[in-house]
């Protein structure tokens, strides 16, 4: 069996109610999509409308929001007396265009406006005092944060201090104790009364601009979907208006420095959607903030010059390349040094780049099953990184009970980043260890994978895959919807990608068929070609030359029961098997021979005394072929094998040099007659020439001489035995032993995969 990767959740089918198809159908819908609406929640015909049609006026009042009156009035009158103005952002994606819209928005009203992100290296997240120092004693008279600062308590006294008032716009977390900023808008703000508390912070930005501009400036919803989308925040509500609009104002090609950006992306501005944004965009702003200086990121999305905006944007591209580079060989450092034993990761190594060790943490996690925390240890001793888990493990909570461990730390229950003493890892790593089993935690137990439907192939179709399309922008609290198919074969199957990292085959049923693409499932080909596997995938148009299928985009996938992986070519036994308890069991000693010098080390001898100790093991390799094949049926039926893996070598290849005839053995016979005796051990190759017989097949005759009393080897010479007595060829034990052999490896050769699983599972 292969277990899915995923704790799979198929919601529970309720009965649609007949008024609702209607009405769905009366739109033009399928039934199939009337039912997918109302197990996602969508059961009238005005929240179905209310989703798909986005309007400006379904946004909300930005007066609303906690202390946004206060925020315009500081605003205006520094505009008013020419203060000199700094919006102060953050590094990542949301950052950089919250920024964006805020620089936009107040040159627009005229304002002496200046910006600044702060570095991740030098500066850390959020307000950073000696930031402020520097931008105050450069005349600064009034700052304004972006996507940062309800944390910012001690820059923000600092600056307090200074006489410079700090106007705070922020969405994330608000800890007990706020900073004395001079006013905070916050869409969460529990002195507040906005409608809608899950804006990104380029959702936070753009409600100021309209508050200042006192309408939506529809010119700069391109910058709040980006911001919105990257960020990962709720795509429902506002958030999804932002979403729509937005893509309609990107497609209308207005931002030079976007423009740019989606080029070098390699997105069809007019086929542009959060995908887009989420895979192409977003990665490329949040990579500069990554591995240096984030504002020429604000450049890019601000600027007027065409050619300034296409050096930028191939900055950009490069950056993200490299960071990509960069996360590669961290993530492959990383898994070099792995323990199987360890129910947390917790890697540290001099010299990782800190900017993407939540990447490598989550690729980890993604590779291993297993929550991760991966750190870069400083020349000062200190240890700094990030760590991602699953739903197994509550990583901050569990932290939060070793907190005398770090000198900093932060996060949430998937995520965190932490600073801590390098001396202080091992001690971490056994706390880790002892807190997962006092618990009883199993931290393999997967996330959780929200199956919207089964569907059968006959409700796959073009039609239906166009009207999924309603329900995007997809993301969180909105996710694509995810599908479930059985009983369908794997055909054609490849594998594709630079490593062969990916796959791509065909799903049929009858005369139905899907074709299918895998990211990262490259190393699951085999087992993706098993009976009795179910699929979950999201449904999507692939387009080529003007022609439009259906594609399953494949999430996860599991098998029942046995699984029988060929791997019957020579060239396949050095492939990786699943790391589980794995036995190596031969027929014939000289087997081990052809195996890699680490492998043979690993082959025991068949037993047949031995078959409960087999029975322990999860994974079964046959090196060779028996010369009965029942043996292995037996030896699988006896043990709870999980899977077997068919490497079947044969030494002699009886099969394909089959038996020798009477003629032969009477050449061989007349040979041995008239030389009398022959150093085989040098010249069988030689005979093998002279009497035309292959060497394998000579070797086999020379041994039924032997058993047969016809001959007699010595020290690797052959000797004529003088008037032998007379015996049939047939009677020789090692000649009905190669018809044993023969017949065993015709099926066990010869026969295609599917018959020999059919067989096992006989």
């Amino acid at each position: 069996m292969k277990k899915s990767n995923f704790k799979w959740q198929l919601k529970e089918s309720t009965s649609v109610s007949h008024e609702f198809s209607e009405e769905i159908m009366g739109m033009g819908h399928s039934q199939t999509f009337a039912n997918l609406l109302w197990q996602r929640g969508i059961q009238t015909k005005e929240q179905f409308e209310g989703m798909i049609y986005a309007s400006v006026d379904n946004l909300n009042d930005p007066f609303l929001m906690h202390d946004m009156e206060k925020a315009v009035e500081r605003i205006q009158a520094a505009i008013l007396e020419g203060e000199a103005i700094l919006i102060y952002g953050d590094y990542d994606a949301d950052g950089i265009t919250s920024t964006s819209i805020m620089k936009e928005t107040l040159e627009m009203l005229g304002a002496d406006v200046r910006y600044v992100l702060p570095n991740r290296f030098i500066h850390g997240y959020g307000p950073n005092k000696e930031l402020f120092e520097e931008k105050i004693n450069e005349g600064i008279q009034l700052i304004v944060t972006v996507d940062n600062g309800v944390a910012g308590n001690e820059a923000i006294a600092y600056a307090n201090s200074r006489q410079v008032d700090v106007i705070v716009t922020d969405h994330h977390e608000m800890p007990p104790v706020l900073p004395e900023a001079y006013c905070i808008v916050h869409p969460r703000h529990p002195e507040g009364a906005y409608p809608f508390g899950e804006l990104a912070g380029a959702g936070v930005a753009f409600k100021l601009a309209t508050a200042l501009l006192e309408e939506p400036p529809l010119e700069l919803l391109d910058l709040a979907c980006i911001g919105t989308v990257a960020d990962l925040v709720s795509m429902t509500g506002e958030n999804r208006t932002i979403v729509q609009l937005g893509l309609e104002i990107m497609k209308q090609n207005q931002r030079m420095g976007l423009n740019h950006l989606l080029k070098v992306s390699g997105v069809d501005v007019q086929k542009l959607d959060e995908v887009s944004i989420g895979f192409g965009i977003g990665p490329r702003l949040n990579a500069i903030g990554r591995l240096g200086d984030p504002n020429p990121a604000v450049e890019l999305m601000t600027t007027f010059d065409d050619a300034y905006a296409h050096e930028l944007a191939n900055k950009l591209d490069k950056i993200n390349n490299e960071r990509k580079l960069i996360v590669q060989t961290i993530t492959q450092e990383a898994a070099g040094m792995l323990s199987e034993d360890a129910p947390v990761h917790v890697l540290a190594k001099e010299g990782w780049n800190l900017g993407v060790l939540g990447i490598v943490a989550g690729n980890v996690l993604k590779q291993t099953g297993k929550p991760a925390i991966v750190l870069s240890i400083n020349e000062d001793g200190t240890a700094k990184g990030s760590g991602r888990s699953n739903e197994s493990l509550d990583l901050y909570g569990m932290l939060t009970t070793m907190r005398e461990n770090f000198t900093h730390f932060g996060g949430h229950e998937a995520a965190i980043g932490v600073t801590l003493p390098s001396e202080n890892l091992s001690s971490l790593k056994q706390q880790i260890a002892i807190y997962i089993d006092e618990n009883q935690i199993d931290v393999q137990q997967g996330a959780t994978l929200s199956i919207d439907q089964e569907l059968s192939f006959n409700e796959v179709n073009l039609a239906f895959v166009e009207e999924l399309k309603q329900l995007a922008p997809f993301g969180t609290d909105n996710p694509a919807p995810h599908f479930l198919l059985e009983e369908a074969k794997v055909a054609q199957l490849k594998t594709i990608g630079a490593e062969q990292q990916h796959v791509k085959f065909m799903l049929t049923n009858g005369d139905k068929q899907l074709d299918v693409i895998g990211f990262g499932f490259g190393l699951k080909s085999e087992e993706l070609q098993q009976e009795n596997t179910r699929f979950v995938g999201d449904l999507e148009v692939n387009e080529w030359n003007g022609q439009k299928k259906v594609q399953m985009k494949l999430l996860d996938f599991a098998t029942e029961g046995l699984q029988v992986i060929d791997r019957r070519a020579k060239h396949s036994w050095n492939q990786p098997l699943e790391t589980v308890s794995t036995l190596y069991l031969a027929f014939h000693e000289r087997s081990r021979e052809v195996l890699s010098s680490s492998l043979q080390q690993q082959v025991q001898l068949y037993q047949e005394t031995r078959l409960s100790e087999y029975a322990e093991y999860r994974q079964l390799v046959i090196v060779d072929c028996p010369s009965d094949q029942e043996t292995i049926k037996s030896l699988v039926n006896h043990g709870k094998f999980e899977r077997v893996y068919l490497f079947l070598y044969s030494a002699d290849e009886a099969y394909l040099n089959g038996m020798p005839n009477r003629d032969q053995f009477k050449s061989l016979y007349q040979f041995c007659i008239k030389q009398q005796r022959v150093d085989i051990r040098y010249k069988l190759k030689n005979i093998s020439n002279y009497l035309r017989i292959s060497e394998k097949l000579l070797v086999f005759m020379i041994r039924v001489f032997s058993e047969l009393k016809f001959v007699t080897i010595d020290d690797g010479v052959l000797e004529i035995v003088p008037n032998p007595q007379n015996q049939s060829i047939e009677e020789s034990d090692s000649y009905k032993e190669r018809l044993k052999q023969i017949e065993s490896e015709e099926f066990l050769l010869m026969s295609d995969i599917q018959t020999i699983r059919n067989w096992l599972k006989s």
